[in-house]
């Protein structure tokens, strides 16, 4: 089309934003975790938008079709509700009850660009030149307070999550949801790029172009939540009411490391360790008590929570194995002991040990070698 410019700029977007729809799509279809996947589809149906000015702007659209100037395509402030919503239905099952206030601002925001929008062309023109400025510091301003109040309190609601999974499974790591971890750290980490350039461009406006790195940026942030996200939304995500533990209907006082030891003891005895589907609800019932008890006696008798107590259990079941000079492949040795994946076998062996698991084995090697090479000496 005459006056219109499909660079490279417009390309690279244009891929994110079919990609993002496609995901998006996916997920309003998917039944496993349905709230929290429909809150996840809402959050890039609104990245999409954040994009799209910036992918119509590079081609060109805005010069040539100036009644575009405040279409109402981008709703930052519905971005840090919309995150803090998903982390919420990923780990309870359902959205905040208050969700009218949350999204109060974006609903204001909306408003502003849609009344500005359906401006009189002339009026719009000069409405534009008045209070673009304007709304765009104090959007940018608006957005960076909104995603730092809601990315931390995700952050503290996942800690708090994986907390109680620690307390309960043996199979945390697989729902410890540490990539939106690593999402909102980088998005926390982006805030001060991105107040660096509106305060840049609020001084001197540096353009499409000199803004293509901010948002080449928020196109991969939202392409990276949109692939893990949908990685993870058939997993069946324990919900933090049935994790918790009421702290009302702990036992009385008993000797729990008496009962920690004793408990340890038939958990080996029995190989239930090697069970890589192992919660503290199933272990309980093997053992003939409740998941109060038990749950008392590793954390306050072995100092241990229930995942950290199974880890290491199946370390030591690996460790032992490596002394009997097993020579078969360290993961195939951690999957027979119950890990579920190397990262966590990895995680637990060096907690248990303080070496990693191949360091081990050398270490092994060096020590049963030694002697050999000395008496090979004297001879």
């Amino acid at each position: 089309m005459d006056g219109l410019v499909f660079g490279w700029r417009t390309a690279t977007l244009s891929i994110v934003v079919v990609q993002l729809a496609l995901i998006a799509l996916a997920l309003v279809r998917a039944y496993e975790n349905r709230v929290a996947n429909r809150a996840l589809a809402m959050l890039l149906i609104v990245l999409i938008g954040v994009v799209i000015p910036w992918l119509i702007g590079f081609a060109g659209f805005y010069d040539r079709w100036r009644w575009l100037t405040f279409a109402p395509f981008q709703i930052t402030l519905a971005v840090g509700p919309l995150i803090y919503f998903y982390i919420l239905a990923l780990v309870t099952g359902r959205w905040p009850r208050n969700v009218g206030i949350h999204l109060t601002p974006a609903a204001v925001q909306f408003a502003f660009l849609a009344v500005s929008f359906a401006l009189p062309m002339p009026l719009k023109e000069r409405w534009s030149g008045t209070a673009s400025a304007p709304y765009a510091v104090a959007s940018d301003f608006a957005t960076i307070v909104s995603l730092t109040c809601y990315g931390s309190a995700g952050l503290r609601l996942l800690a708090r999550y994986r907390k109680l999974l620690a307390g309960q499974r043996s199979d945390d790591h697989l729902f410890a949801a540490r990539w939106l971890t690593q999402a909102l750290h980088a998005t926390l980490a982006l805030l001060p790029i991105w107040a660096g350039y509106a305060i840049w461009d609020a001084i001197a406006p540096i353009g499409y172009v000199g803004l293509m790195g901010l948002y080449l940026s928020i196109a991969a942030f939202a392409l990276y939540l949109a692939i893990e996200g949908w990685r993870h939304a058939a997993l069946p995500f324990p919900h933090m009411a049935d994790l918790a533990i009421s702290a009302s209907s702990l036992p009385p006082a008993r000797d729990w490391r008496v009962l920690g030891e004793r408990w340890a003891a038939r958990v080996v005895a029995q190989d239930w360790h090697l069970d890589p589907d192992l919660s503290l609800a199933t272990l309980a019932r093997r053992l003939g008590t409740n998941t109060h008890h038990l749950s008392r006696a590793l954390n306050e008798g072995l100092g241990l929570n229930f995942s950290s107590f199974i880890g290491r259990l199946r370390s030591e079941t690996v460790a032992t194995a490596l002394r009997a000079d097993d020579r078969r492949d360290l993961l195939d040795l951690a999957l027979e002991a119950g890990f579920s994946s190397k990262a966590s076998f990895n995680r637990s062996f060096f907690a248990a040990f303080a070496t990693t698991p191949s360091a081990y084995r050398r270490a092994l090697a060096q020590k049963q070698n030694g002697p050999k090479q000395e008496g090979a000496k004297q001879e």
